[in-house]
């Protein structure tokens, strides 16, 4: 079974896709465990992990490896996170080619210009391309899949760009004509309204992805009531959390002079162990290493 396949299942069977932000093969694995459906092959998430800003210098080839290594370690259905599909159409036709035999599940591609400038930093610049050039870009997608259930999802920065609710839904109902699975709106309103109403006046077959990174009262059951949504990003707590625990770790050890302190609230070296597969490394040596 092919990974959109599998996607495509869990979102027949359940009605919602809950996918959760990675970085590498360990954070994907760690997501896995958790439980959740999905992972998010996360540019910001990448960005961060390199130290350099979500500002399209993360190149293709860095995001598409690390992707790979997601989806081959985690076993789970991957979204990969293109941005803006590095670069025009023809770029497109290369990278979705690229990803879909990297194995992932859905790739995931916005309407902003090149390079992009991530989506909720105050006062950033948010260029939008026009909705023609966009569709050629989905378009060019749809073509480039062997598989048809790779799942290709338009993601509109309208609301981002203070574009307003109309140019929203213009943009989705025009990329959803051009083939899109399904449509990502995104907003850095700090409550779930801007978005609600969005879905509210949603008029397309298509189901809806949100990531509600700015308004966290947006829960599992509030989507589910609110009907429409097939997808649900948790978009950047992964690395979040990471930068928090190793702050605190990190300053920890400094201030008592040692790591006597921080040995009971971090993970065992054994828990490492057993997420690297050593006891499947000593069993194999046993078996062959003559």
């Amino acid at each position: 079974m092919g990974a959109g396949t599998k996607f495509r299942e869990i979102l027949a069977s359940k009605g919602l896709v809950e996918a959760m932000a990675a970085h590498s093969p360990l954070s994907a694995m760690l997501a896995a465990e958790a439980g959740f459906d999905a992972i998010w092959a996360s540019g910001f998430e990448l960005s961060a992990m390199y130290g350099v800003p979500d500002v399209s210098i993360v190149s293709m080839t860095q995001h598409l490896d690390m992707t790979r290594a997601m989806a081959e370690r985690s076993g789970l259905p991957v979204v990969a996170d293109i941005d803006t599909g590095f670069g025009n159409a023809i770029n497109v036709l290369h990278a979705v080619d690229q990803y879909e035999r990297a194995g992932v599940a859905a790739i995931v591609m916005e309407d902003k210009s090149f390079p992009k400038v991530t989506s909720l930093i105050a006062g950033g610049r948010q260029d939008m391309v026009r909705v023609e050039e966009f569709q050629g870009k989905i378009e060019a997608a749809c073509a480039a899949r062997r598989d048809r259930d790779l799942v290709i999802v338009a993601r509109t920065e309208a609301l981002i760009a203070g574009l307003g609710q109309d140019e929203a839904l213009r943009r989705a109902r025009a990329y959803e004509q051009a083939g899109a699975d399904l449509i990502l709106v995104h907003s850095k309103q700090k409550t779930p309204d801007e978005i609600e109403a969005f879905v509210a006046a949603w008029d397309g077959k298509a189901p809806i992805a949100l990531v509600p990174t700015a308004y966290p009262q947006m829960t599992v059951a509030r989507v589910r009531e609110l009907g429409k949504i097939g997808l649900l990003i948790w978009g950047n707590h992964a690395i979040r959390a990471s930068v928090r625990a190793m702050r605190e770790t990190f300053a920890r050890i400094r201030a008592e002079g040692g790591i006597h302190g921080v040995e009971s609230s971090i993970a065992s070296v054994d828990e490492v162990f057993d997420l690297q597969g050593m006891r499947k490394v000593k069993d194999d040596e046993k078996r062959f290493l003559r």
